[in-house]
């Protein structure tokens, strides 16, 4: 079973981060990199067991990824999982025992987010899950892979607190 390794940047989260953590059951480990909080950002982390870095200026996001991760869920602070996507990597990790499913380069996720007139779906699925030899990011997630394959599920994208 290939662990799982949630990734999450914040700065200043506090009261968005733990609906975020709360969701995370499927990984192993959840790492947060912190961007110089001035809130309880960290205190919020550390109450759900998670590993707190703090970022360094100009360093790319597989500077992060040094020790042994398994595969990489990468998230926002202000999203979540679905009970329907949190299922999807139960059984991925099952599944890729007896499998070839992990040989896939990535994993997509569908998104949705709430807005002032309720939620939208966002129309293209988002490359979320990669392995930790992963190398190309921007702004903390993968770059696009256009052959990852969709897991079933959503993330949801919280706006307001």
């Amino acid at each position: 079973m290939p662990p799982i390794t949630a990734l999450v940047h914040t700065k200043n989260d506090a009261l968005r981060l733990g609906r975020c953590l709360e969701t995370l059951y499927p990984c192993d480990d959840i790492l947060i990199v912190d961007h110089g909080s001035h809130d309880g950002t960290v205190h919020v982390a550390g109450e759900y067991g998670a590993r707190v870095i703090t970022a360094v200026t100009g360093a790319s996001t597989d500077n992060y990824l040094r020790s042994p991760l398994g595969w990489i869920l990468c998230l926002d602070p202000r999203e979540s999982l679905t009970e329907n996507l949190a299922a999807s990597l139960f059984e991925w990790k099952s599944e890729s025992v007896h499998s070839d499913v992990v040989q896939a380069p990535a994993f997509s996720v569908f998104l949705r987010e709430e807005t002032t007139e309720g939620w939208i779906e966002v129309p293209a699925a988002e490359t979320r899950l990669v392995p930790q030899a992963w190398n190309r990011w921007e702004r903390g997630f993968p770059i696009h892979e256009p052959t990852a394959l969709a897991l079933e599920g959503e993330l949801l994208r919280f706006v307001f607190p």
